[in-house]
């Protein structure tokens, strides 16, 4: 089998068997577009400790090699992945950061995992390589003063911003991802019993989030005083949130929405749909939630991915303490 038609294979299992999302299996496609484009440059050797010991080595390799580009699944070795690793981190047209190589990384592995789990190879090549190291990066939140400045920045009655307004409150109220929140379709949310919402995450994962008082009274004025003149202006959807020409809201349409309030909020900081998810964790664990409840709010698998959330918060109370403690300093 070659490696094109054994990567067609794997982004239908996860597509299909999986169930991931549309935009993760596009992501696994580009992943892997570039790893098949790296390999088909590689010398298909016999000899295969000798292919690389870095991806200098492995660039001089293939320039005096004979023609023979890996084609089959076959050939690949463990020091192929390893050197794919080093150019990804030392190409010289564009050299990625830790976190995209542990990305793509995650998905060759996934790959590879994939070949042997359909005996299409003997060994997984790609079991043993590990990603570089990640410098830890606390997630970027905004004060509870600043959300309210922007949630502030889209009152109005006009049909956007009632719909901006809604869609701002939602993200905060929910902590949902951006593209959680532009899938909710009308049906979603009945307004008789608007106490909570489903979300559909990773996986096609559900889950059930309350809504608090300020969240729901948006979205009901946005549903009876602009939603049907939005639904006027194009074809006939089920989106919840609409654009002006009465098409569903894109993850990019809700990001310049969000982009355009911080900028009327004359806030200074970036703020993107994951700033107010982010900030939705942090508020939370800083008012004295259970860092399990949030992981079931979020849909996060793990509780680890939560915790990061707790060094956050304790370098707020570390702040405060410094500031404020007469013998901190």
């Amino acid at each position: 089998m070659t490696i094109a038609t054994a990567v067609d294979g794997y982004l239908r299992h996860v597509a299909v068997e999986r169930g991931l999302a549309a935009n993760t299996v596009a992501a696994y496609r580009r992943d892997l577009g570039l790893y098949t484009a790296w390999l088909a440059g590689q010398p298909d050797s016999d000899a295969g400790d000798a292919v690389i010991a870095g991806a200098g080595a492995a660039a001089a390799a293939a320039a005096d090699a004979p023609a023979r580009p890996i084609t089959n699944l076959r050939a690949i070795t463990r020091h192929h992945v390893s050197a794919f690793v080093q150019y990804l981190g030392l190409r010289p047209e564009s050299p990625l950061t830790a976190a995209s190589i542990a990305r793509i990384l995650s998905t060759v592995r996934g790959f590879h995992r994939f070949l042997l789990g359909e005996g299409l190879v003997e060994t997984d090549v790609a079991h043993d390589s590990k990603p570089p190291k990640l410098a830890l990066r606390l997630p970027k939140a905004i004060s509870i003063e600043q959300v309210a400045a922007l949630l502030a920045a889209t009152d109005g009655d006009d049909v956007q911003r009632l719909r901006d307004k809604a869609l701002l409150e939602l993200l905060y109220a929910t902590g949902a991802r951006v593209s959680e929140v532009v899938d909710l379709n009308v049906d979603d949310v009945r307004l008789e019993d608007f106490d909570s919402v489903r979300l559909t995450g990773k996986g096609d994962k559900q889950r059930i989030v309350p809504v608090g008082s300020f969240a729901r009274a948006a979205v009901s004025d946005y549903l009876v005083r602009a939603r049907p003149m939005l639904s006027a202006r194009g074809r006939s959807t089920p989106a919840l949130f609409l654009g002006l020409r009465g098409q569903r809201v894109s993850r990019q349409n809700a990001w310049l929405i969000i982009r355009a309030a911080a900028e009327r909020a004359g806030l200074t900081v970036p703020v993107s749909p994951h700033t107010l998810r982010h900030s939705f964790a942090t508020h939370l664990l800083a008012g004295g939630a259970d860092v399990r409840v949030v992981q079931e709010l979020l849909g996060h698998s793990s509780v680890a991915t939560t915790q990061i959330y707790t060094l956050v918060t304790a370098d707020t109370l570390r702040d405060m303490y410094t500031l404020s403690h007469p013998r901190a300093r």
